[in-house]
């Protein structure tokens, strides 16, 4: 990332430097995902799409720790894959957007809450800036080489209410609490980057 691109990566220390944690990432691009593990503190696994997971980047992607995840239904296996990164003290990388979109948090599903509810984990948001914003000349589909992206990490929260519940209403009222710390960082984001 740091070769092809000139990435400002603000407020890393804010992810926890052990122990498990969710990485909450907004995801306007594709080189998002990348950006974000090439410049993290720690290693991520990210929950990614099976479509991804074809060719040579499918052994490449499964080899660095990705969780490859059937989007068309409740992938059981995923689901036990990603609890066991944060069960044994890792980094989850999500997307709660579940899929690219225009990267504001606007409509999130409730897996992160899940995630976060049942494992207990903080969430970190996670605004990459910057990888939308001007196609490069060399490779329309990216950003321009040696441009600047931006990575910010913000506070830590916790996502559930103490009482360890994982009712359907608690996991509503998580992710109510969840797209306001998300959306109000992506703000707090904008503001610093002056993006």
């Amino acid at each position: 990332m740091y070769g092809l691109w000139k990435p400002r990566v603000l407020g890393a220390w804010k992810v926890p430097a052990s122990g498990p944690a969710i990485l909450a990432v907004n995801h306007s691009h594709n080189i998002d995902g990348p950006m974000l593990m090439g410049t993290a503190p720690r290693p991520v696994h990210f929950l990614i799409k099976k479509e991804a997971f074809t060719g040579p980047l499918g052994p490449f992607l499964e080899g660095i720790g990705q969780l490859k995840v059937d989007r068309s239904g409740t992938d059981r296996t995923a689901v036990t894959g990603a609890l066991g990164v944060l069960a044994d003290g890792g980094v989850l990388g999500i997307f709660p957007e579940g899929t690219r979109g225009e990267g504001d948090f606007a409509s999130l599903r409730a897996g992160l809450a899940y995630f976060a509810v049942r494992s207990g984990a903080p969430i970190v948001p996670v605004a990459v800036l910057g990888s939308s914003e001007r196609r490069g000349r060399l490779v329309k589909g990216l950003p321009p080489l040696r441009g600047r992206v931006d990575v910010v990490f913000g506070d830590a929260f916790e996502a559930g209410d103490g009482t360890g519940r994982r009712t359907r209403q608690a996991l509503d009222a998580a992710t109510v609490r969840i797209q306001d710390h998300l959306t109000a960082h992506l703000a707090d984001a904008k503001r610093l980057t002056g993006r």
